[in-house]
């Protein structure tokens, strides 16, 4: 367990945390501009998290969420920056089990970070917005079923699990490629060393 939140504090650590910081804002800018049903937030989350593991992730993911929310006035996007923080670490403890090197290890990342997503938000969202998520998709599914007479929490259960999933699954797919596509020479920076230090 200690292993799984081991983090290498290097200087490729530190570089690797802004860059990611960067790829997510430019994802989450592409999805708002075009506005697309997918939030497309995470992808430098989910490598940092890769990467660099659980905690880098987490501060990746949290970074960009504060730095995104302060610099547009989108106050939505602060409140989520514990699902952020949840997402990065997520992906880096399913990579430090070793899920993140195959096709199927990332398909399961994708749900496990889709799900973290959706535990988080909807409370989240019962407690801000009544519920809903702002996206165009989820909230149709969230007045579908208060059409239906669900109640709400179902609701806005459902409201995210229609967004976060998809989201998750082209994010961990992109994901998945770059990593596979980075040069040994680069991946080697972030690997934990196996030395055990001796007190005697």
């Amino acid at each position: 367990m200690k292993q799984l939140f081991k983090t290498k504090w290097n200087a490729a650590c530190f570089v690797l945390i802004p860059a990611c910081i960067g790829i997510n804002y430019l994802g989450k800018l592409f999805a708002s501009v075009l506005k697309l049903p997918l939030w497309l937030d995470s992808i430098g989350t989910c490598i940092g998290g890769i990467l660099g593991g659980p905690i880098i992730g987490g501060i990746c993911g949290a970074a960009n969420n504060l730095i995104f929310g302060f610099t547009t006035g989108d106050s939505i996007t602060l409140v989520y920056a514990l699902t952020s923080l949840g997402i990065g670490a997520a992906a880096g403890i399913m990579a430090r089990l070793g899920h993140m090197k195959t096709l199927s290890g990332a398909l399961l990342t994708a749900c496990v970070t889709g799900l973290t997503a959706v535990v988080i938000s909807t409370p989240l969202n019962l407690i801000f917005w009544g519920g809903t998520t702002g996206n165009i998709w989820g909230d149709a599914v969230f007045a579908w079923s208060q059409a239906s007479g669900l109640p709400v929490i179902l609701g806005s259960f459902l409201d995210e699990v229609v967004v976060d999933i998809p989201d998750k699954f082209i994010t961990l797919l992109i994901v998945f490629t770059i990593v596979k596509g980075l040069p040994r020479k680069l991946t080697s920076l972030y690997e934990l060393d196996d030395e055990v230090v001796s007190l005697d």
